[in-house]
């Protein structure tokens, strides 16, 4: 069975999500996290995108880096991104400049949109 798994360019645990919150809101154009800038608001993820990610017909995990890290290992890849899980095999999805590329909820569903049509 495959997952999708967004990786957030950002470390679990509430005060790490109380300064990001902080970050983004006084100074977000020195926020590292444009997954997080675009599908969150200032304590919880936007409707909209998680009304999307409901109606995707494959299984979506999201976490933050430490989590990746602690579950998969370290990667080369730069965070935020996505990858493809299957059979435990991590294939990169969604790249860090493309997400960081994306301007808001509509583009980031675009390139999910587009991209997904490519999963056999």
């Amino acid at each position: 069975m495959k997952k999708l798994i967004f990786i957030y360019n950002a470390d679990s645990g509430f005060f790490n999500s109380l300064k990001d919150t902080v970050q983004k809101t006084v100074a977000p154009k020195s926020y590292d996290c444009k997954l997080c800038q675009v599908t969150f608001g200032a304590f919880s993820m936007k409707d909209d995108w998680r009304e999307f990610i409901n109606q995707l017909s494959i299984k979506v995990e999201f976490l933050h880096k430490d989590e990746f890290i602690k579950k998969y290992g370290k990667t080369k890849h730069n965070f935020p991104n996505a990858f493809i899980e299957e059979n435990k095999k991590l294939t990169l999805f969604i790249s860090s400049q493309e997400i960081n590329s994306t301007k808001d909820i509509a583009g980031l569903k675009a390139l999910v949109e587009k991209k997904i049509k490519n999963i056999k």
